[in-house]
């Protein structure tokens, strides 16, 4: 039972508190920041450590990297709504880069060679924002990064940085590029993930509203999956990129029929104009995850969809 502690960033967030409550499982010492901005205090599993902080406040970083000694960090903390970063790129970029740098530098000054040596630093990155829209789909990782979004140009950046971090200090890194994520405590409001919408707009009798045709598609991949890939990351000996998706399209149009299926099929849906600047298709080739870290996403969509469902009738 005895493990390392871990350092979880976002930990009070959708895909961070799903980790946090298996890694607990798992017999690890969690340790979460989050400063709650779009993460909830109900979300904290009880056993986990917490401490309210932004990423961008050193002097708060360097406290909890100090008293808690943690050997790994998986850093999910972010600013992840991505027609906010369209909205004002500046703060996407102090949060998503400026942040991330922040909580590199002090890990490692908190921890001198050799203590952090082996250590790793798993990053929760993005699929579609990087790549943006592709010929090829499903789409690898050897595939030019083109990100159409600042949100997307800061995930990609901070990649290039933990490459940098890699070479020079020897920190190891895992970088998970998810596709669209969805699950139990996805936040509607804040997260802007579409099936969560979309449950909130049924259950508060409101018409979902799929912008553009509707044709846009997208890979839609559960939580849980998503925490498996992670935890393999940490028990591996493994580095590098990795997509982390189904590599099945499903279109805005058929996953509103799906989920209003759930709902027993009783609600209008209605079109908006389309967003600018949207990608058409996004859907990522999960290959190298599947022979590397030996995962695959399990739980198929209508499986997900229901479970999901169930837990926002419930809350």
């Amino acid at each position: 039972m005895n493990k390392q502690t871990i350092l979880i960033t976002g930990g009070a967030g959708f895909i961070g508190s799903h980790l946090a409550d298996r890694l607990i499982q798992e017999g690890y010492k969690v340790v979460v920041v989050d400063n709650l901005s779009s993460g909830k205090r109900k979300n904290l599993n009880p056993q986990a450590k917490f401490y309210k902080a932004d990423i961008r406040n050193k002097k708060a970083l360097t406290n909890v990297f100090e008293k808690e000694k943690p050997r790994d960090v998986f850093h999910l903390a972010a600013q992840i709504n991505l027609r906010k970063s369209v909205d004002d790129p500046v703060e996407d970029a102090k949060i998503n880069i400026l942040g991330g740098l922040n909580l590199i530098q002090c890990f490692i000054q908190s921890n001198p060679l050799p203590n952090w040596k082996g250590a790793k630093f798993i990053f929760s990155s993005t699929g579609g924002a990087i790549y943006g829209d592709t010929k090829t789909i499903p789409t690898s990782e050897k595939f030019p990064a083109r990100p159409m979004s600042p949100y997307g140009i800061a995930k990609l950046s901070f990649e290039h940085y933990l490459d940098y971090y890699q070479k020079v200090f020897g920190l190891d890194f895992v970088s998970l590029r998810y596709a669209n994520v969805y699950g139990p405590r996805q936040n509607s409001k804040g997260e802007a993930g579409v099936v969560a919408i979309f449950c909130d707009q049924i259950l508060s009798k409101n018409k979902p509203v799929i912008y553009g045709n509707g044709q846009q598609t997208r890979d839609y991949v559960f939580v849980d999956d998503v925490v498996e890939a992670n935890i393999l990351s940490l028990q591996k000996n493994v580095k590098g990129v990795f997509n982390i998706g189904t590599g099945k399209e499903t279109s805005v149009n058929q996953l509103f029929q799906k989920i209003n299926k759930t709902f027993d099929g009783k609600i209008r849906k209605k079109y908006g104009p389309a967003k600018k600047g949207e990608q058409k298709r996004s859907c990522l080739d999960c290959q190298k995850a599947k022979k590397v870290l030996g995962w695959k996403n399990k739980v198929e969509l209508d499986e997900g969809l229901e479970r999901t469902a169930k837990w926002f009738k419930n809350v």
